[in-house]
């Protein structure tokens, strides 16, 4: 049995980022980010960053702490809505963005974790996300071709774990996760609960062990709402 659990996201990430790296990070809105790795990229100093994530965090929590740390170089991401300081330093020149459709975003991590080095989709045919890149036609229609996406390091936030590092994540906050944990060459897992090895049930889990190499369970999570939407209470 190999005991993959470290102590805190300090000692999780320690050796393992360097300036000018790429960067897998979990997370759909406020929906499944690793909330204490961030924290501690952004702790280490580290620049010249490669994010690979759906979106950016959102004003002051997740990866927009990196964003304004001045820490990464360039975003590929499939949304960028709702994030004021994305919006001023991809439109002032200080962030390269490389903006993906959601799907094909997905495919293409998916891709990198399988072994799979490109794939044809009809996404994006005709408009700028196919400019400069490969179209082939099959079956009388056009197609356009995109790359795999993998990493050096992935941050991935979980549900359960043991501590092998099978991992199981809760519902929405799944999302990017899984896929992420295959593409990276080192895969870094926060979860809520650390359980005995034996205790998950196999037909459960999500990332088996053989994707994770490092697992700790998280300080603090915070269950924040993106917009509040309310209306008043119907009186009868």
């Amino acid at each position: 049995m190999v005991n993959k659990v470290y102590a805190n996201a300090a000692a999780a990430l320690d050796g393992l980022l360097f300036d000018g790296m790429t960067l897998m990070a979990g997370g759909f809105g406020l929906s499944g980010n690793p909330e204490n790795l961030i924290p501690q990229v952004m702790a280490s100093g580290v620049k010249g960053i490669t994010v690979i994530s759906n979106n950016c965090g959102a004003d002051g929590y997740g990866l927009w702490m990196l964003l304004n740390a001045g820490q990464i170089k360039k975003m590929i991401s499939s949304y960028v809505g709702e994030n004021k300081l994305f919006e001023q330093l991809y439109l002032s020149g200080q962030l390269e963005l490389e903006l993906n459709p959601q799907g094909t975003l997905a495919e293409r991590i998916r891709a990198g974790g399988a072994g799979i080095p490109a794939f044809f989709t009809k996404t994006g045919v005709g408009t700028v996300v196919a400019e400069g890149k490969p179209t082939q036609d099959f079956d009388g229609q056009t197609y356009v071709m995109e790359r795999w996406l993998k990493a050096d390091v992935a941050i991935v936030k979980g549900w359960k774990a043991d501590s092998e590092g099978n991992v199981i994540y809760r519902k929405t906050a799944r999302n990017f996760n899984p896929m992420m944990a295959t593409a990276a060459k080192t895969t870094v897992v926060e979860v809520e609960e650390i359980v005995p090895v034996g205790s998950l049930d196999p037909d459960a889990i999500h990332t088996p062990s053989i994707y994770v190499d490092r697992v700790i369970v998280g300080a603090t999570y915070e269950k924040r709402i993106e917009f509040r939407t309310t209306r008043p209470r119907e009186t009868f």
